[in-house]
């Protein structure tokens, strides 16, 4: 699941609605909208953005927050360490190797250091 598709099953959930009955709001088809909730297709399309906002009432920074997760979504990274030193390399491809097996609280730890800036503690 991406950050967008937990969003949209937040949004549906709230109104007790089901995918089909969403995606006949949003515009798309059920199947498309299924594959955003569960990670299966990439960022959607500003038109989509557009049509969640209006279908759900959402304005300003939550609007702005909702393209933010949008942008953040795609199920696929790419992670360029060219110009970067063997080390950065091989956190890559180990951090790429693992991530599946991370659980949601390292995942969550890892993230809050990451995005703070911190360093992680010395073994």
């Amino acid at each position: 699941m991406t950050p967008f598709g937990e969003k949209l099953v937040e949004l549906r959930e709230s109104r007790s609605w089901t995918q089909k009955k969403m995606a006949e709001k949003l515009g798309v088809s059920a199947a498309y909208l299924s594959a955003l909730e569960n990670g299966q297709r990439g960022k959607p399309s500003r038109r989509l953005l557009h049509a969640v906002c209006q279908t759900f009432g959402i304005i300003w920074d939550e609007a702005d927050a909702l393209t933010d997760l949008a942008q953040a979504s795609h199920p696929v990274v790419k992670i360029s360490t060219r110009g970067l030193s063997a080390t950065h390399t091989r956190f890559a491809h180990v951090l790429a190797d693992r991530i599946g097996s991370l659980s949601e609280a390292q995942l969550q730890a890892w993230l809050l250091m990451l995005e703070a800036g911190s360093e992680p503690r010395k073994p």
